[in-house]
């Protein structure tokens, strides 16, 4: 997992949401899970735990895009160090970083998909990004 400085933010694959002692040495307080192939973290219970199954790439559906994006947006105005998981961490946890980034610091999507990039590498499919932009209002003219 790497942390998208300077935000209480982490970008990570499934393991690292399992990687609990990583997690608590990182004080991380929240997991957002994204990756609907992965069975359901079980954190301890002291973690905040959102589970949001979304598709690597087309189909997903546009309210839970939001949902994902709201939520890890929420997470960071409120200012609980948190880890975003997919599957291999490459495409859905940087693309909704960024959208979430983009929603808390009123910045455009692509240059907060460069802050995230900055930090690790990072493969974000295009139908799944395109998905990403429509949900944030990019691509409807807002």
């Amino acid at each position: 997992m790497h942390q998208i400085k300077p935000h209480l933010l982490w970008v990570g694959h499934a393991g690292d949401g399992r990687n609990f002692q990583e997690i608590f040495d990182n004080r991380i307080r929240a997991i957002v899970q994204l990756a609907l192939e992965e069975p359901p973290i079980q954190p301890p219970r002291d973690l905040v735990f959102c589970r949001i199954p979304l598709i690597d790439g087309t189909g997903n559906d546009p309210v839970l895009l939001n949902l994902a994006i709201d939520t890890v947006a929420a997470l960071q105005r409120s200012r609980i160090s948190t880890l975003v998981c997919c599957g291999g961490g490459m495409s859905r946890s940087p693309a909704i970083a960024a959208a979430a980034l983009s929603a808390v610091e009123h910045k455009p999507l692509e240059e907060c998909l460069r802050i995230v990039a900055e930090s690790r590498p990072h493969d974000v499919l295009p139908g799944l990004w395109a998905e990403v932009r429509y949900a944030s209002g990019e691509d409807q003219g807002e």
